[in-house]
Order: C-alpha cells, then structure tokens, then sequence
C-alpha cells in the first residue's frame, strides 16, 4: 500500500488546494510591476509552463474577440485545438470566471 504524504496536488480541482493556492495568490499579489512579474514567473516556472500560459492567455484573449474559429486561431498560433476548446471551455462554461476578470479589468469590458 502506498503511503500518503497527506499533501493534495494542485492538478486536482477538489477540496484541499486552496491551502497551497492561497500562498501563491499572495505572492503575485505583492508585485507592483511587469518587471517584477517576470522575474517571479523565471524563477518559479519552467520555460515550458511559462509557454503554456503564454499561450492559453493569447487564445483567451482571441477567442474573447469571437472573430476567429478554432482552426483559425490553432493556424495563427501552433496551440492545439484540444488547448483551445480546453480554454474555450473556461471562457464559456466554468465557474472560475477569471479569464473573464482579467479581460474586463485590462481592456474595460468584455470584448464581446
């Protein structure tokens, strides 16, 4: 049987992730400028997870303008389609709501 560490993983959206997502919050909350930003984000990311969001962000924001398709926006961009209705999915479907805060809060309203 294996042991437990008793910590959850953040990969899991159930009860428990807020105890290690708090602190997280936290720490992005004391920065004050991009630079600052981008030095948090070199030093806890991998290139690769900083790719990954860099590339969710750009199709949040796409399909946020509703002018393209998918394949539009996998053709402009080299995301894949599955990334694309995953992030299509949030924007549209889950409770979170935060692509929507952060797109409001940067270009005024919702840019539908």
């Amino acid at each position: 049987m294996k042991k437990s560490s008793g910590k959850k993983s953040l990969g899991s959206r159930g009860a428990g992730h807020e105890a290690d997502l708090d602190p997280l919050c936290d720490a992005f909350l004391q920065l004050k400028t991009r630079n600052e930003c981008k030095k948090f984000l070199l030093d806890l990311c991998t290139p690769a997870e900083i790719s990954a969001f860099a590339e969710r962000w750009k199709v949040a924001r796409l399909l946020d303008e509703k002018q393209l398709s998918y394949r539009d926006i996998y053709e402009q961009t080299g995301v894949s389609v599955t990334t694309i209705g995953r992030v299509a999915r949030f924007l549209d479907q889950e409770p979170n709501q935060g692509y929507h805060l952060v797109l409001r809060r940067l270009y005024g309203t919702k840019q539908s």
